[in-house]
């Protein structure tokens, strides 16, 4: 398992994403309590956190399906609560968002699920040009012979890739991945592990990864960031947030990779 390598960023760098004492809570409950995260450009930023953390409410938050009841979120230079309008729809096409269900229309076939993305937010592409774009993106990740078939004709590994496809059709500078690898097999996972590798490195994103799957942390993310109980307590390469006889990190460390007998 080849780890991802950690990316040096200048001190001064604000990011391209940055978060300053973010807080969240429903019905009273807090979810989220006095975050603070930086993403820099190019970089795969894990985020690690046991079911119910408050990882998803986090990039909800930064794709603006949620609002923050306190704090910032930057998105490329602008706040993400005080945008509206016609700004914060070009925003969020700047931002690929990959659903832990994939989130593609069930009546659709591959191909309709991708022009949907394209004839929504670029109207004006020609048939030919929109034709291309699909096969493109299809072709990239390993699907293009999939292009006539529904959602419920593909397995689940297939699925993710072609959720990831329509948020890439769009050429996000950046992504939010909602549990990636969850529900798959050790190999299927794998392969989904090295489309996010090759959507870094070829697109040029910037990515906010949530999981609880530490083969997945450890080769897609250049550095982690450990969320419980709603706040961040530890940053660091996965050597550094996982070199520790505490509790709580070891206890995860120990049920993603130690084989119980």
């Amino acid at each position: 398992m080849q780890q991802a390598p950690t990316i040096q960023h200048n001190p001064q760098d604000e990011g391209v994403i940055s978060i300053q004492r973010l807080s969240k809570s429903f019905a009273g409950v807090k979810i989220l309590q006095g975050i603070d995260l930086t993403v820099y450009n190019g970089e795969n930023l894990v985020v690690l956190g046991k079911s119910g953390s408050g990882k998803s409410v986090l990039i909800k938050i930064i794709a603006g399906l949620l609002k923050p009841d306190s704090g910032t979120v930057t998105v490329l230079g602008k706040k993400i609560d005080e945008v509206k309008g016609k700004e914060l729809q070009e925003l969020r096409l700047k931002i690929g968002f990959s659903f832990q269900n994939s989130a593609l229309y069930d009546s659709m076939t591959v191909r309709e699920n991708l022009e949907f993305a394209l004839i929504r937010n670029k109207k004006n592409m020609s048939r030919k040009e929109v034709d291309e774009a699909v096969l493109k993106v299809l072709e990239e990740v390993k699907l293009a012979s999939s292009i006539d078939k529904l959602p419920a004709e593909l397995s689940g590994g297939q699925t993710k890739r072609i959720g990831v496809a329509r948020t890439l059709i769009l050429h996000p500078d950046i992504m939010l991945y909602d549990e990636p690898t969850a529900g798959l097999d050790p190999v299927t996972a794998m392969e989904i592990n090295n489309l996010i590798k090759q959507v870094q490195t070829e697109y040029k994103t910037s990515a906010i990864i949530i999981t609880h799957d530490l083969t997945c942390a450890k080769t897609t993310g250049n550095r982690l960031a450990m969320l419980s109980e709603g706040k961040i307590v530890k940053q660091g390469s996965f050597e550094e947030v996982f070199d520790t006889e505490d509790a709580l990190f070891k206890s995860f460390y120990d049920y993603n990779f130690i084989t119980k007998t």
